[in-house]
């Protein structure tokens, strides 16, 4: 049995972030990138870059953080949410115009912004 002692670290983003996971360099190798563009066809992801200002990124990682969330995870749910419920009020409002020209009434929805 060895006598030396293992530092724990918990996987997080902020882990990863800091370097504190993932960076030694017996463990590193750079992927091709036939091999990054295998990865993002078999989880159907895209690697994007956003510029965000850096109270927003701190803001969503304290709100993460509450959740027991990376942000960037928080950041996708959050998305996700949003298109959802953009999609449902599109739709909801593309029946209220085919409902409404079907009465024969004119159509103008309005949205609140």
């Amino acid at each position: 049995m060895s006598d030396k002692i293992e530092e724990r670290v918990e996987a997080s983003d902020e882990a990863w972030e800091t370097r504190r996971l993932g960076a030694e360099e017996a463990f590193v190798a750079v992927a091709g990138p036939e091999v990054e563009e295998a990865v993002e066809r078999a989880a159907g992801t895209k690697l994007i870059s956003i510029r965000m200002s850096q109270r927003m990124i701190d803001d969503l990682k304290f709100i993460a953080m509450q959740h027991g969330l990376g942000y960037q995870t928080l950041m996708k749910q959050s998305l996700a949410r949003f298109i959802e419920a953009e999609k449902k009020l599109l739709w909801n409002e593309q029946v209220a115009k085919a409902l409404k020209e079907k009465e024969g009434k004119p159509s103008n929805p309005t949205r609140a912004a």
